[in-house]
């Protein structure tokens, strides 16, 4: 009975990562290239439009600042600039 009852558990335990995720399509404009090439390495591009309705153009400049300071995320100038352009126009408040 306790084999069974610990099967269940780690039955509905597990579902949730055998769960269809739907895969995150961006606004397909300029830029979008970089925020694919650049920020999924690292994340989940899911985290653009959750945090967007928290974020301004401030905000993300900040935000694309601090994965490269903070974070190291091995993003050139030319590239910062055009995902953090990108971010702005596309989802920011």
């Amino acid at each position: 009975m306790r084999a069974v009852a610990i099967a269940i558990v780690a039955t509905v335990v597990a579902l949730p990562a055998l769960a269809d995720e739907t895969p995150v399509r961006l606004k397909q404009v300029a830029g979008v290239d970089k925020v694919e090439a650049n920020c999924q390495a690292c994340h989940s591009l899911s985290y653009i439009p959750m945090n967007s309705v928290f974020l301004n153009a401030a905000g993300w400049d900040a935000e694309v600042t601090k994965m490269i300071k903070a974070f190291g995320a091995p993003i050139d100038e030319n590239d910062a600039k055009a995902i953090a352009d990108y971010l702005k126009t596309n989802y920011g408040t």
